[in-house]
């Protein structure tokens, strides 16, 4: 089917000659009130993705985005179909290096000043438990957050879980102590190259004892006392966290939130920090 453009004054249209009807692109028409638009675009966008992994290679997940402009003030809509044409374009591969070259052909093929990429998936670690090595899969939420065009900026986010042992619980008990999930989320604005697994590290030797996806009965009893070793609030968790990425050369300025989902209070514990650099 052959297809020509015919243009009025105040819109363009894609008419198929062997129908003879025109597809009004109604996007691309003016709009008088005159008001530009920070954010639009697309968002829930489920699509497969390979991620760069320290030891492994690349690791196939699913990745859900969102994927926004700026909307200039003369224009009625954007284009929602080549948000999708853009992501389509570059092999499922997204990281440190694709995704500024993704942001700009988005400004490009939108008549956009700046850009914004958000990708959030699950990152698989294989595990071993602390005594007798039995391995399993560990699942991490993590993503990317990125901008580019009048503002540039790359972000990576993660959601790391660990066990927290109550100072006060220990100190206050003739024996035991209340101890409870932690979920302590970052978002770090890197500095060259760093990997999700080293932050993951770092994390999660901060606190009273790390999670496992498979524990016999010799590592349920180290885990356990490892954690009455070293109680944390908190607050001690977000300083511990801060104090490592102190010490990492590839972390800039980051964001710190922890959140204890409480065993005997009918609250959670939370604690935030941010830090510019």
């Amino acid at each position: 089917m052959r297809v020509m453009v015919v243009k009025r004054a105040d819109v363009e249209m894609v008419m198929p000659e062997s129908e003879g009807t025109p597809l009004v692109d109604i996007q691309s028409s003016q709009d008088v009130r005159n008001i530009p638009i920070d954010k639009v675009g697309v968002r829930n966008v489920k699509y497969p993705i390979k991620v760069l992994e320290r030891d492994n290679g690349v690791q196939q997940t699913v990745g859900n985005f969102s994927l926004t402009v700026d909307l200039p003030r003369e224009f009625k809509g954007t284009h929602m179909s080549r948000f999708l044409e853009v992501l389509g374009e570059y092999n499922h591969e997204i990281g440190r290096e694709t995704i500024p070259v993704i942001l700009s052909k988005l400004r490009d093929k939108l008549s956009a000043q700046t850009a914004h990429l958000e990708v959030r998936f699950t990152l698989f670690r294989e595990k071993a438990a602390p005594v007798t090595g039995k391995v399993g899969m560990m699942g991490y939420e993590c993503g990317f957050i990125a901008a580019g065009g009048e503002i540039d900026e790359f972000q990576i986010f993660l959601c790391v879980p660990v066990t927290t042992l109550c100072p006060c619980s220990k100190e206050i008990s003739k024996f035991g102590a209340h101890n409870q999930r932690g979920y302590v989320t970052a978002r770090i604005n890197t500095v060259g190259m760093l990997w999700l697994e080293d932050v993951i590290d770092m994390i999660e030797a901060a606190g009273s004892a790390q999670l496992y996806p498979v524990l016999k009965r010799p590592d349920e009893k180290y885990v356990t006392e490892h954690a009455y070793q070293n109680p944390r609030f908190v607050e001690d968790m977000v300083r511990e966290v801060a104090l490592a990425f102190d010490t990492h050369p590839n972390v800039g300025s980051y964001e710190i939130e922890v959140e204890n989902h409480e065993s005997i209070h009918d609250h959670n514990a939370y604690a935030y920090l941010k830090r510019e650099k």
